[in-house]
This record gives structure tokens, C-alpha cells and sequence, in this order.
């Protein structure tokens, strides 16, 4: 996952605070199939935040066919717009680089029994 990104409007300080509390309501959304946040499985590529607030999310699902994937992207949305500051929110969903077990935090694989 890349940095966030910003510019003039967040000091350093106000952009970790802001992308932490994202990071933390991404952890509420969970993918039906696997007990682990999306966050922790590692399907979130990219946060960037710009100066007017916007959020720009890239995320992938562990499988292009998985059954939420005209949902998930929804319900990422849906948690970053309950962070306060954020004013607007884009997800784009990509396959590339396709997702695999080695994008999971040590916490995911724990959680999975995968090691």
C-alpha cells in the first residue's frame, strides 16, 4: 500500500491522524468468505487523500469472481465517508497486481491458522 498522500491543507500530524481513522473504519468492513478485516488481508492497494479531503481508494477482492464484488466496493465507501473531515470518497477496484496470501498482515495469517 502506498502512502497517503496530501497537500497543503494537513500537516503531517492531521494526515496520519485522518489516515489512521480511515485505516480503522476500513477494519469494520470484512470480506463474507474469510473472518479477517480487508484491511488485514491485504485487498487495500493504495489510500491517497487530496487537499479538499477526498479519499481515493484502490482495493482488490482475494478472487475476481469473489460473490460481493459489486458490493465490497460499496461498503468500503460507506466506511471512509463516517470518518469526520472526509468530504468524498472514489474506490476503484483493480486485479492488478492480483491478489495473493502474501499480502496478509502477520495478524490475517495468524487469524487463518496459515503459518
Amino acid at each position: 500500500m502506498s502512502a497517503a498522500n496530501a497537500h497543503a491543507t494537513l500537516n503531517e500530524t492531521e494526515l496520519n491522524e485522518l489516515t489512521d481513522n480511515i485505516i480503522r473504519e476500513l477494519k469494520t468492513v470484512f470480506d463474507p468468505e474469510i473472518p479477517v478485516d480487508i484491511f488485514e488481508l491485504g485487498l487495500i492497494y493504495k489510500i491517497d487523500v487530496d487537499d479538499d479531503m477526498k479519499v481515493d481508494i484502490d482495493m482488490t477482492l482475494t478472487a475476481p469472481g469473489c460473490p460481493v464484488a459489486g458490493q465490497m466496493p460499496g461498503w468500503v465507501e460507506e466506511a471512509v465517508r463516517r470518518v469526520p473531515g472526509v468530504k468524498d470518497v472514489k474506490v476503484t477496484m483493480t486485479f492488478d497486481p492480483p491478489w495473493d496470501p502474501s499480502r496478509m498482515s502477520e495478524e490475517a495469517k495468524l487469524e487463518l491458522n496459515m503459518f
